[in-house]
């Protein structure tokens, strides 16, 4: 079995590749996370709308277009819900996607490995900005409060996305998806897909109050780092 450590020194735990004969614990959390996740989003909503009118000014004054970007993600228990983002993206991201993906075999290579491309023509210059701070996710503090997600939990992912957790599928559906969550504290953008499945799983299977305190701790200084697009 492959560990995968987390080499910025952030956490002192181990992320262990999961082995598909393990059984996931469902659901994670329970009573209890939710509630905090409540408390968390309350408190954050009031205590960043400053950001909140400052991001959305800035994104209708920067391009064409509504200033939230609904996105379908798979949540708890396979049920799929509306991500919300500041949108960060051009009206015709589609499109000028697909134009690079057919013109540049190494665009698309990166694009199958990842889902993410670091020099992205879709990406807006306010949107760049919003990603690399992570400002484009303060409206997913609502999925919060409506129960869609939860303040610390797995990447939400599409249902194209899902298909590559394989044998590791039922511990991401045992969660709901975080705002922040172990992937985040650990590389972010830089890091493998393999390795983001590897941490979701972690996290699914070893949830605890503890780590959830220590990946919210880890993730004001990862903010500050070179680790998103």
């Amino acid at each position: 079995m492959a560990d995968l450590v987390d080499t910025r020194g952030k956490l002192s735990f181990i992320v262990e590749t999961p082995h598909p004969a393990e059984t996931v614990k469902c659901p994670t959390g329970s009573a209890t996370k939710r509630v905090l996740d409540v408390i968390l989003a309350i408190f954050g909503v009031l205590l960043l709308s400053p950001l909140f009118l400052i991001c959305y000014t800035a994104t209708v004054l920067s391009s064409p277009g509504p200033a939230l970007f609904r996105h379908r993600r798979v949540g708890f228990n396979g049920e799929t819900f509306a991500c919300l983002k500041f949108r960060t993206m051009v009206p015709d991201a589609a499109e000028r996607l697909q134009r690079l993906l057919d013109s540049d075999a190494a665009a698309a290579a990166e694009w199958n490995a990842a889902r993410k491309l670091r020099c992205d023509p879709r990406v807006t210059a306010i949107g760049a900005l919003m990603r690399k701070s992570s400002l484009d996710e303060l409206p997913q503090l609502f999925n919060v409060l409506r129960g869609d997600m939860s303040i610390v939990g797995p990447r939400p992912v599409t249902e194209e996305e899902l298909v590559r957790y394989e044998h590791n599928v039922g511990a991401y559906l045992s969660c709901r998806p975080g705002i922040t969550g172990l992937w985040q504290v650990s590389g972010r953008s830089t890091t493998t897909y393999s390795r983001r499945v590897a941490c979701d799983t972690y996290y699914a299977r070893n949830w605890s109050i503890v780590l959830d305190t220590k990946i919210m701790l880890a993730t004001i200084p990862a903010l500050f780092e070179d680790g998103a697009y």
